[in-house]
């Protein structure tokens, strides 16, 4: 036990990683059903007090479209995962995983696939203890894997030293991560994933330049940009759809598809009775080695 507390004194989670989980359950506890996506496992790894929807990074302007991008884009990468895994694939990695709760969501799926969860070692270590406390154990078929990304580890290393195997066809999902990487960064992590097996998709989202969003919209995208800079993760990087298609294709995938809010918004929230829609700031897109 004495160990066990000194791995929460020690480290914590990411804020934006907490952010998002937040999000994710107030679209449970605030939103009309039907929720597009069921997880408030979420909030109680998090854990952030009574109080934690009253906080101003869950009450701003806009907010409701921030919290729809959150669930559209993890209910949309499961989806891929189930239409990938009835397909014969068998390999699911998270880059910058944060606290997802795919495992404990839907044992079901992800028993059938090795999954791979990619985090600082921070935050990884936080989660674990959390889990434990939860009752959540680590599956055989689930691995976490730190990897400092400060210290220049690289992801791929420590992955396929977890037990990754590159020759099986994969789905990798970066979702929320683009805009913090650096233009080669980025460009170095297309090229590796498009060396995956023949068979393998990367899907990963990126956020639009402010200069192609609505005044509201960019009014939001600049509080999320100022809050990520003070939590000591600026935003680097913001892409086209074009140069994120043209990029991937550049780094080996053989198809690329951009997959906009207006796809996501008629495939889960078409006839909502709260008129809960998609912003424009985040897009997809889905490429296939």
């Amino acid at each position: 036990m004495a160990d066990e507390q000194r791995l929460s004194d020690q480290y914590e989670p990411d804020h934006t990683a907490v952010r998002v989980a937040l999000w994710r359950a107030l679209h449970v506890q605030a939103d009309a059903p039907p929720h597009v996506l069921d997880d408030e496992i979420g909030l109680k790894l998090a854990d952030p007090g009574e109080n934690w929807r009253e906080r101003r990074d869950m009450t701003m302007p806009g907010v409701s479209g921030v919290r729809a991008s959150m669930v559209a884009r993890a209910r949309f990468v499961e989806d891929l995962v189930a239409e990938h895994a009835d397909a014969g694939v068998a390999q699911y990695v998270i880059l910058g995983a944060g606290l997802d709760t795919f495992a404990q969501r839907r044992p079901e799926l992800a028993s059938r696939l090795d999954v791979f969860e990619v985090d600082q070692p921070g935050t990884q270590a936080w989660k674990r203890q959390r889990l434990a406390e939860l009752g959540y154990d680590i599956p055989p078929w689930l691995t976490l894997v730190p990897v400092d990304f400060e210290a220049g580890d690289s992801w791929w290393e420590r992955l396929t030293a977890a037990g990754f195997d590159p020759q099986k066809p994969t789905v990798v999902a970066s979702t929320g991560v683009s805009m913090y990487l650096t233009h080669e960064a980025h460009t170095a992590t297309l090229r590796q994933a498009a060396a995956l097996a023949p068979g393998s998709v990367f899907a990963t989202t990126f956020l639009l330049p402010l200069d192609m969003l609505d005044p509201e919209q960019r009014q939001v995208q600049e509080f999320s940009m100022r809050n990520a800079a003070a939590s000591g993760t600026p935003f680097i990087s913001l892409y086209s759809p074009d140069e994120m298609a043209r990029a991937a294709l550049d780094a080996g995938f053989t198809k690329a598809v951009h997959v906009s809010p207006d796809d996501l918004a008629a495939r889960y929230f078409a006839d909502r009775p709260d008129g809960l829609c998609l912003p424009r700031a985040e897009q997809f897109l889905v490429a296939e080695v």
